[in-house]
């Protein structure tokens, strides 16, 4: 009797049709499944959910008791939190094993979970994104840093949800001296995936889903653990009629296409299909939005004062999103660039039972490709929720008792993005109001500053460990994580701070000097946000970051990406509205002062650098008084090619492996380029205001030319 795969290269046997047709009915596919099998599914809430197979699964299920005992497996959580998606397995017999990310919508299979009906893991989102990788590789697990002493840690749960869950999937290891986490791969028998378009040889193209998922590995690992794949489309293209680019499954990975109904073959949960979504088209922008001052909106406000010009940020579900709606009202959204977890990069990420896709992306990248963009370090900032923070500053978002909602992508996205805000009310079902600018408790709730979270869902002491910057923003203050604690250091206009604050926490925070939150906050109307996201201090916007300092290229410019990592944002002081950059100028100084004193650079005079740093400030800082919003456009490219060919500078002499010559060449190298950049931005500066353009023109030349008697002098040497 052939096997299963030996099958699906041979047609639909077995149904007496054409051998060169996958094309079936949802109930033929699903006659493949076997009692024991693992099935891996794709979806994030309803985008590439597939609704059809997954109706017909249930059916057979429900109908003829086979198949039973399945393992589950999904990175997101395909439903809709009532009755559709993985909600429609939740049968006592029907699942053996659940393999998840997420669970709030699919709180059917969470009580399973929760129940004890079934073995249950819940690991990170990106994790297993990654391990379908790394089982369509042949590899025998997956290492990451991801979960470190949260719960998914086997030194506390291993990721595992009751105690009928036996095995162990993550083991603890050591490299080089370090801590990382060993994920073991499994086989995958069965994987059914959702596409737009497919031809009869089982090419199956995406051009109107919303996101591409993990889609192709998904069905290479199917394919390569030796199972099948089940792909649902929309429509049936004639063979050869695909553009192989378009092609995101190949037909060979593709044993049987089920043709869906409109019903289950919506883009998404709450919307039959937008253009806008797949880059279909490009809808006109959203009209500036407007909250109602809260202490929703209190929050949010707070969290986007932490934005920077071109921060690549993530915003996590609720309180969060409320981060992109003040953006909008304030006019500075095309000054970020938002991201959420499924794939989508630019445009504005969708709420509710749109959520994971975008309105007008920029790009769809695969999911397990953001998941090695956040991995890697490539976010600037993730504003995110919490429910629960406890007296070590862990945090809970994952499990209350029996209510499981799943850790998603929040661990992969805590851990390794350098700059966190977590946004959240101080008190749970909490009533207030605004008074003249003031905030007043109407009605308190419960604590949600406890001893002790019920989960781990992220470490206080890794995040210290790892050097993190971590502020927690409520309505009423704002903490910050510090070596010792977690520090009041701003209180809300109205509060008192031993009656509103500390009788409702259950621990003690480190209170020294907590300065007032900005009036801005509580007062109607914009905040001018955008005025400040152009105008923000020098000394708020950059420092040294020695640990992450890299040399530069042997030839040609410095790119921006390690010209950030050298140069990084800094929140650790309160955004104001500048009235005076002297002082700022003279903390920069100092800042520099303090990095030159950490390096050896032989024929460079420590002091006289300086002086030049002050006077590159000094000319950007007159260019910003008397220019107009245009004007600025340029200082801002200025003072980032100041920075860019300081930067370069700095880090020729930093290497000592380097030899005086080899100096001398990249510091003339670095002159040159700035000099061709300056060339650029001159074209620009026709367009604004002359009386800006002739400070930092005047001031550009003379460091240039420094730059150029530098690089002769060590020459010369």
């Amino acid at each position: 009797m052939a096997t299963r795969r030996q099958m699906s290269f041979c047609g639909k046997v077995g149904f007496g049709k054409s051998s060169c047709n996958k094309i079936v009915s949802s109930a033929e596919a699903v006659a493949m499944i076997r009692s024991g099998d693992t099935v891996a599914f794709s979806g994030f809430v309803g985008i590439g959910t597939p609704e059809a197979v997954i109706c017909a699964l249930e059916k057979r299920f429900l109908e003829t008791g086979e198949p039973s005992n399945l393992t589950l497996v999904f990175a997101a959580a395909p439903g809709n939190g009532k009755d559709k998606g993985l909600n429609r397995l939740a049968h006592d017999g029907l699942v053996k094993r659940l393999i998840g990310g997420h669970f709030k919508l699919v709180p059917k299979l969470a009580q399973l979970a929760v129940s004890g009906k079934c073995e249950a893991y819940n690991l990170p989102l990106g994790i297993i994104s990654h391990l379908f990788r790394e089982i369509a590789g042949g590899k025998p697990g997956l290492i990451s840093k991801v979960g470190l002493r949260t719960f998914i840690d086997p030194r506390i749960d291993g990721g595992k949800i009751n105690s009928k869950t036996i095995e162990n999937l993550v083991k603890l290891t050591e490299i080089n001296g370090k801590e990382w986490l060993f994920y073991k791969t499994f086989p995958i028998h069965v994987a059914i995936l959702r596409g737009t378009t497919a031809d009869p040889s089982g090419n199956v193209t995406m051009e109107k889903e919303a996101l591409t998922l993990d889609n192709l590995t998904i069905a290479t690992a199917a394919k390569n653990s030796g199972g099948i794949v089940i792909a649902q489309v929309e429509r049936i293209a004639a063979a050869g009629s695909l553009n192989p680019r378009d092609i995101k499954i190949p037909g060979h990975l593709v044993d049987w296409v089920v043709v869906a109904e409109p019903e289950h073959h919506m883009q998404t949960y709450a919307t039959p299909y937008n253009g806008a979504f797949s880059g279909e088209f490009r809808a006109p922008p959203d009209s500036a939005a407007s909250m109602e001052l809260n202490e929703r909106k209190i929050i949010a406000r707070r969290g986007a004062l932490e934005l920077r010009m071109g921060d690549v940020v993530n915003l996590g579900i609720g309180v969060p999103e409320g981060v992109a709606v003040v953006a909008t009202e304030e006019g500075i959204i095309d000054k970020i660039t938002l991201t959420t977890e499924s794939g989508t990069i630019g445009g504005t990420p969708q709420s509710g039972l749109d959520f994971g896709a975008a309105k007008n992306p920029e790009s769809i990248i695969d999911q397990n490709q953001m998941f090695d963009l956040i991995d890697g370090g490539g976010l600037d900032i993730a504003v995110l929720g919490f429910a629960q923070f406890d007296a070590q500053a862990n945090v809970n978002v994952s499990r209350f008792g029996d209510v499981l909602a799943g850790a998603g992508g929040f661990i992969n996205i805590s851990q390794n993005t350098r700059r966190l805000v977590f946004c959240g009310t101080f008190t749970k079902d909490l009533r207030t109001e605004i008074r003249d600018g003031k905030l007043v408790i109407l009605q308190e709730g419960q604590a949600k500053f406890i001893e002790k979270v019920e989960q781990i869902t992220f470490s206080g002491e890794y995040a210290r460990e790892t050097h993190q910057t971590v502020l927690i923003v409520t309505e009423r203050c704002v903490f910050s994580l510090t070596s010792d604690g977690l520090e009041l250091i701003e209180v809300a206009p109205g509060i008192d701070i031993e009656r509103d604050i500390v009788a409702h926490m259950n621990f003690s925070p480190i209170i020294r000097e907590p300065r007032e939150m900005a009036a801005e906050i509580f007062a109607d109307g914009p905040m001018n946000l955008d005025q400040l996201l152009l105008e923000r201090m020098l000394s708020e916007r950059i420092e040294f970051d020695a640990e992450r300092s890299t040399r530069p290229p042997a030839m040609g410019w410095t790119p921006a990406s390690s010209i950030r990592r050298l140069v990084t944002p800094s929140f650790e002081e309160k955004p104001t509205m500048p009235t005076s950059q002297t002082s700022d100028i003279q903390t920069l100084t100092n800042q520099i002062n303090e990095m030159l004193a950490k390096f050896n650079m032989p024929g460079v005079d420590p002091a006289a650098l300086i002086r030049e740093q002050a006077r590159n400030i000094e000319a950007v800082a007159q260019a910003t008084q008397v220019a107009n919003k245009g004007a600025y456009g340029v200082a801002e490219k200025q003072l980032e090619l100041f920075r860019a060919a300081s930067s370069q500078l700095l880090m020729v002499f930093e290497d000592a492996a380097l030899a005086p010559k080899e100096r001398s060449e990249l510091a003339k190298q670095a002159y040159e380029v700035a000099l061709n950049g300056s060339r650029e931005i001159t074209s620009m500066a026709v367009k604004a205001s002359e009386n800006a353009f002739a400070i930092t023109r005047k001031r550009m030349t003379e460091i240039f030319e420094q730059f150029r008697k530098t690089a002769t002098t060590r020459k010369d040497a």
